[in-house]
């Protein structure tokens, strides 16, 4: 008998993109440096690698975080 037991940490009706295998998993089954998510439908984690670069160009593009040099807030001196 375990001393303790092990628990996942997401629910039946989240949905996640597993970065290792490249697959959409209910639960989640892999572990959370692996995963992207929780979403809430299975399409959604199945797109989510087209969001994460969504998300990163409009990153990329605000000009809060970007003074023209390419490299955001990283670059400036100050």
């Amino acid at each position: 008998m375990a001393l303790f037991k092990r628990r996942g940490t997401g629910k039946p009706g989240e949905w996640y993109y597993c970065l290792k295998h490249g697959t959409v998993e209910e639960g989640p089954e892999c572990r959370a440096a692996d995963r992207l998510g929780p979403y809430d439908t299975r399409e959604e984690a199945a797109h989510a690698m087209e969001t994460a670069r969504e998300r990163e160009t409009e990153w990329r593009e605000d000009p809060r975080w970007n003074d023209g040099d390419g490299e955001g807030e990283r670059g400036r001196e100050g």
